[in-house]
């Protein structure tokens, strides 16, 4: 259940509540009169959509992608509408191209794009630094440091967008979205549209028209300059130590004042354009500078470049998050002083726990399949089942990024050398990830006769982030019937032929091994659907759980290898056949409490040890006892 199903908003007699920054980004959106919200679902960024969906003011959706999130949002804003859009860093990738001219043609009613940064790769495929866009697009950029900041500067920065009729970005980390403090909040200042104006020298960007905004945008840079020089989101913290001083920004300065509480601060909250003149005055109060930043040099470059000297990335790491721990050794190796052992920086020691899929996931069954083929190459995507890749399955070779899966496995076609002429291409894609950004690629495959079989895996949500809805769930993000996507029809309509296109029930093992194996073989694209839904979501039913017999469990390990996590391995034993090989074999168990009666471990399971947890078992002759070996699962 998504988190906009879980709560409520905020009662309006209330003036300070215990909010994350997602939730306090989210109510300062709707206490800055914003009409139009738009989003795709992306870890750590999710929640603040979800939050601003709870509030009925404000027109929100899922959007198909990031790119489509923001078109709406500045579609809002020229028909005068304050809009927000919210998106992790991997999706700016996805929408800079609209927002590389939105910095042309400006804003109306104001427009803020927050992008939540995965400082430290908590659930993200790499750790960019979001900052960049702002100098990038030539747009002002904010950086709070706790779930105040969040409330506080997003009113600012619709107060900047409208007062500079340009797009404004909050840049944010997973510790400022997910840790919770105490805000003051307000109410809703209501603000009605103000209508579109048509002005094709502005708002129609060929090439005659974008080269005359040009020179604006300019201004507007030198503009916010001077206003990030006086902003009351950049201040200076003097201190008793004057041996170094310390420039920082969003939750890095916690950190700091963590570590030194006695140092001059200069704590930026408007980075972007930097304050040069209010950072040459900090300069002038300190012996020494250091820049702290996650998790670029993007600081420590531009104040190098002005002539003022600073230290940065040549003491701090360029990666994760620059904890107290890693603060103060580089500290102490900055000032010549000796580093402690308590203070070095140690990596924290955690139980190891792999990452694993849902006990029951249709995804289990599609990747058992997939470990069982032979001369196969699969191409993955960014999902649950980007799992795939580990054990016990093994059974996926590439993923680099949303929608890639499709690309990647024509590349991997057509460039495939003459000794692999025979290798099989998987493309393995997610029924949102197709929908945002895997469409196109398809119909690459198809318009370029690509030889690549396509496993879609619809399980109606966006499980990894939650379960959100999407165009294939059937249900908007208030959980109202919408218009559901056909992808047997929509796959076909992209051009693969009708024969090529199977709809096959992910839990169906011989099925789908079957389809799989006959598709592969054939030199022409082809899609197999699996239809299962994703085990969190209202629409999982759960059937009768199973259980294990132990007298009848040969230790075959087949169920082992589905992946299910309900299934718990007991003992493992070696034992040597009549020929002479030693066979490992796993004594299992199932957690009843857990199962939800899915059926995937009965289907390999070698000599029918599992029944459901009320069924009775039936005499068997007993294959294992304690004087001898057990035969190994071949022999049984």
């Amino acid at each position: 259940m998504s988190i906009a199903a879980a709560i409520t908003p905020p009662p309006q007699a209330a003036k300070r509540r215990l909010m994350s920054g997602n939730e306090a980004v989210a109510r300062a959106v709707w206490e800055a009169g914003v009409r139009v919200a738009a989003a795709y679902p992306g870890t750590p960024a999710t929640e603040m959509l979800e939050y601003v969906a709870t509030y009925p003011d404000i027109y929100t959706e899922w959007s198909v992608n990031e790119k489509v999130s923001l078109e709406v949002a500045f579609g809002a804003t020229m028909a005068g509408s304050r809009s927000f859009c919210a998106m992790k860093h991997v999706g700016m990738n996805v929408a800079s191209d609209a927002l590389m001219t939105m910095t042309l043609t400006g804003v109306t009613a104001g427009l803020v794009i927050a992008i939540a940064d995965d400082v430290g790769l908590s659930s993200s495929q790499n750790e960019q630094d979001s900052r960049y866009w702002g100098r990038f697009a030539h747009v002002p950029l904010l950086e709070p440091a706790d779930s105040q900041e969040a409330h506080d500067f997003t009113l600012a920065a619709f107060e900047i967008s409208e007062r500079f009729e340009v797009p404004v970005i909050i840049r944010l980390t997973t510790r400022i979205c997910h840790v919770k403090g105490l805000v003051s909040i307000g109410e809703r200042n209501e603000r009605a549209a103000t209508g579109f104006t048509k002005d094709v020298n502005r708002w129609v960007m060929v090439p005659s028209g974008a080269s005359r905004r040009l020179p604006l945008m300019f201004e507007r840079e030198r503009r916010l300059r001077a206003e990030a020089e006086n902003s009351a989101l950049n201040v200076i913290e003097p201190g008793s130590d004057r041996r170094l001083g310390f420039i920082t920004s969003g939750p890095a300065y916690m950190h700091v004042r963590e570590s030194f509480p006695d140092a001059p601060v200069c704590k930026l909250g408007f980075t972007f354009p930097l304050p040069f003149d209010l950072l040459r005055r900090f300069a002038g109060k300190c012996e020494q500078l250091l820049v702290v930043e996650e998790v670029e040099p993007l600081i420590e470059t531009e104040l190098k470049a002005q002539g003022i000297i600073v230290s940065g990335k040549d003491f701090l790491p360029l990666i994760g998050e620059l904890s107290p721990q890693v603060l103060k050794p580089a500290v102490a190796r900055l000032l010549g002083e000796p580093v402690s052992a308590q203070a070095k920086a140690v990596p924290m020691q955690l139980f190891p726990r792999p990452p694993t899929m849902c006990v029951a996931c249709p995804h289990l069954g599609v990747y058992y399949t997939l470990s069982q083929l032979r001369n196969v190459t699969i191409s993955g995507d960014i999902g649950c089942y980007t799992l795939g890749f580990g054990q016990p399955w093994n059974a996926l070779d590439v993923c680099i990024s949303m929608g890639a899966s499709m690309g990647m496995a024509l590349g991997l076609d057509k460039g495939r050398s003459d000794v692999e002429k025979d290798q099989k291409i998987v493309a393995v894609i997610g029924d949102s990830t197709f929908l945002h950004m895997g469409m196109q690629g398809l119909l690459d495959i198809v318009y370029n006769r690509g030889n690549v079989t396509v496993l879609l895996l619809d399980n109606r949500a966006i499980g990894m982030t939650g379960g959100q809805d999407n165009p294939g769930s059937g249900r908007d993000i208030h959980g109202k019937e919408a218009p559901r996507v056909d992808f047997a029809t929509l796959v076909k309509a992209l051009g693969v032929r009708a024969e090529r296109v199977h709809v096959v029930d992910a839990y169906q093992l011989p099925v789908l091994l079957r389809t799989l194996r006959a598709e592969t073989k054939i030199p022409e694209p082809s899609v197999i659907i699996t239809n299962q839904p994703c085990v969190l979501i209202k629409d999982y039913h759960a059937l009768r759980p199973y259980r294990v017999i132990e007298d009848r469990c040969t230790g075959c390990g087949n169920c082992v290898d589905v992946g299910c996590p309900a299934i718990h391995v007991t003992r493992r034993d070696r034992v040597r056949k009549a020929s002479g090989r030693e066979v490992d074999l796993a004594f299992v168990r199932i957690e009843s409490a857990a199962c939800t009666g899915c059926g995937l471990c009965l289907q390999p399971c070698a000599p029918d040890a599992i029944v459901h947890v009320d069924a009775l078992a039936t005499p068997i002759k007993v294959v294992r006892k304690s004087s001898e070996l057990v035969k190994a699962p071949q022999d049984v």
